[in-house]
């Protein structure tokens, strides 16, 4: 039972828990409609460096040697440099150069993106410890404030997340719907 980095040869099941927590955003940031497209794309970005999805922005807890939970961040301040490959494939594939995707990162933040854990494996804290691990990544780059946004519908996260101190600091739009954006100073 361990976190870690996330390998290149785990991409399919890191797909499958990134679709698991942004949901119908996959379909935006992929540009595919199909749920075996949206994971094949998600597959070739999470093996390719320099955009938000890829190995270095994930940690992983693994059980038995296979990923069961996931959690992906980033520094705010990088937020624009990894978005631009998804933007870049956006453009590429649908032709419309005017394409953009929405900001979901302050730039003086480590940013949660996103975090999941496979349904058999919830209830077990494992999205505590994935939480607990990014914030330790946070603090030994350097960094002294996290956030995250949360569903202002998922009581049961925003619940979570009030729990281990974050506090809601603004509303944001993500993809038409209405986030808390909540944030953390670390020590």
């Amino acid at each position: 039972m361990t976190i870690k980095l996330a390998l290149p040869e785990n991409a399919a099941p890191i797909a499958k828990l990134i679709l698991l927590a942004i949901d119908d955003i996959a379909n935006q940031l992929t540009g595919e409609m199909e749920e075996s497209n949206v994971l094949k794309q998600l597959e070739a970005f999470i093996t390719t460096d320099g955009n938000r999805f890829s190995c270095d922005c994930i940690l992983v807890k693994e059980i038995n040697n296979e990923p069961v939970g996931m959690i992906l961040c980033y520094h705010g301040s990088h937020a624009a440099q990894l978005y631009t490959p998804v933007i870049d494939h956006l453009i590429k594939k649908s032709g419309d150069p005017s394409i953009t995707i929405d900001d979901e990162a302050d730039i003086d933040e480590y940013y949660i993106d996103a975090i999941a854990v496979s349904p058999s494996f919830q209830g077990q804290g494992i999205a505590k410890q994935l939480i607990a691990a990014a914030e330790l990544r946070a603090i030994d780059m350097g960094y002294d404030k996290i956030a995250l946004n949360v569903d202002q519908t998922n009581e049961g996260a925003h619940a979570l997340y009030v729990k281990l101190g974050y506090k809601a600091d603004k509303e944001i739009t993500i993809h038409d719907k209405p986030y808390w954006h909540m944030v953390k100073f670390l020590s």
